[in-house]
């Protein structure tokens, strides 16, 4: 059977969002019905359509409530308010969705059940900012963090401390309900407390902590946010606080399940999969040019695998912009990994954001392969410039090599695929 690379890789893609789809795995997770009242909470890029497959399977008595998620991810809902803000800057929509979210846990008693919906994105979806700090302070703290290369668990380290609903606050204001956590994992580790910052869950980092990252990384922020960590008053709701006894968390999709369902599909092709971890972290330009470095062992020494093999991996990479390109930490690892494969013969590769969005395009990744370094040469590209001005995005979609997918309504993070053949495949 001849493989067609970027129809494989495509394919494998589109497996590992469908196996994040809130249709197949919100079900299996409902509860039983409360003797009160049932309200359902979120925010996130997959909210909304986790709120949908909810409302399609619960078959237990009313529900209400509301989420909010990213402009354009919205679906209908019977029941379920569904609210847009914007994502990865914070605006005042969803400002106003997080009041709105926290004045319907208000007065709920020990009889009432609070479903909490929450995936990847749903931190810059909830910018309410603790006492004294600004819409503009956060959205301004917001930017400096994502162009300084921290991590995401340091990013919402940050963001934890400084929001009025993050770090377990929303759990807090649920009190004395019981509290039923259904997450997406879009972040690596799968750590509860750094999916959307952990609105529901608790917290056991600090204050001092979040100043050291805003230290380490030279981000300058307001004084009234410095006051807040340096004072402790932003202190997070923590493991042993009484008002979380009642809360439940399930991981319902993470990345590992993702790039399970894209294996199945390589191994149906006859294609090995060798998946390399589900939480890869790191400037995107170096872990590209260790992927490079993996597929080229597989294609000269059958290490660490036979071609044809598919290495597979997931997590979130940063980017550190020194540029003026448009970004994107996905198609920044596919170009450094073109860069450093260099034109080798019979490997391709895909790397997608599965939400549909890498950094601020409405753009999932791109596409590689052997030819891709000398297409862009006979247009004038020079590579390397590109890279270093950080304009992935403009280099793929110049060679018409963007993956474009549109809002998938769910986000389990970065999926690469290098693809390894042998000549005959």
């Amino acid at each position: 059977m001849k493989i067609e690379p970027q129809d494989l890789l495509s394919k494998m893609f589109q497996a590992a969002v469908n196996a994040a789809q809130p249709e197949h795995c919100i079900p299996p997770y409902l509860p039983d019905a409360p003797k009160g009242r049932t309200i359902v909470i979120g925010a996130g890029k997959a909210s909304a359509a986790m709120a949908q497959a909810l409302e399609r399977h619960w078959d237990k008595g009313p529900i209400s409530g509301v989420v909010v998620t990213r402009y354009g991810y919205s679906v209908p809902c019977d029941h379920i308010t569904i609210l847009e803000a914007s994502h990865p800057v914070p605006d005042q929509a969803g400002e106003d969705a997080a009041r709105e979210i926290l004045r319907t846990v208000s007065n709920l008693t020990e009889d009432d059940l609070v479903i909490c919906l929450i995936s990847g994105g749903g931190s810059s979806l909830l910018p309410l900012a603790g006492e004294g700090i600004t819409l503009a302070d956060k959205q301004a703290i917001n930017k400096a963090l994502l162009k300084s290369g921290a991590s995401i668990g340091e990013m919402n380290t940050v963001r934890r401390h400084l929001s009025a609903i993050k770090g377990g606050r929303l759990a807090a204001a649920c009190a004395p309900a019981r509290v039923l956590n259904l997450l997406i994992s879009d972040v690596p580790g799968d750590q509860p407390m750094d999916i959307a910052s952990g609105p529901t869950v608790a917290d056991p980092t600090t204050c001092a902590q979040a100043l050291d990252i805003i230290q380490r990384y030279g981000i300058d922020i307001p004084a009234a946010a410095r006051a807040r960590l340096e004072s402790g008053e932003g202190e997070t709701i923590k493991p042993d606080d009484p008002r979380l006894a009642h809360v439940t968390t399930h991981l319902v999709a993470t990345p590992q399940l993702a790039l399970q369902a894209a294996a199945r599909v390589a191994q149906a092709s006859g294609v090995h999969p060798v998946l390399l971890g589900d939480s890869i972290e790191g400037e995107a330009r170096e872990v590209g040019k260790v992927m490079a470095g993996i597929a080229l062992s597989v294609a000269k020494h059958g290490q660490p695998a036979q071609a044809p093999c598919v290495l597979l991996s997931g997590g979130e990479t940063t980017v550190t912009l020194r540029g003026q390109g448009r970004g994107g930490r996905n198609v920044e690892f596919l170009l450094s990994t073109a860069i450093a494969l260099n034109g080798a013969a019979d490997i391709y590769g895909l790397a997608g954001d599965t939400d549909g969005v890498d950094g601020q395009e409405e753009i999932a990744g791109a596409f590689c392969g052997p030819d891709t370094l000398e297409r862009a040469w006979q247009q004038g590209i020079r590579p390397r410039a590109s890279l270093d001005n950080n304009d992935g995005h403009g280099f793929f979609e110049a060679l018409d090599d963007a993956l474009v997918t549109g809002p998938t309504l769910t986000n389990v993070n970065d999926f690469r695929a290098i693809l390894v053949l042998s000549p005959s495949d």
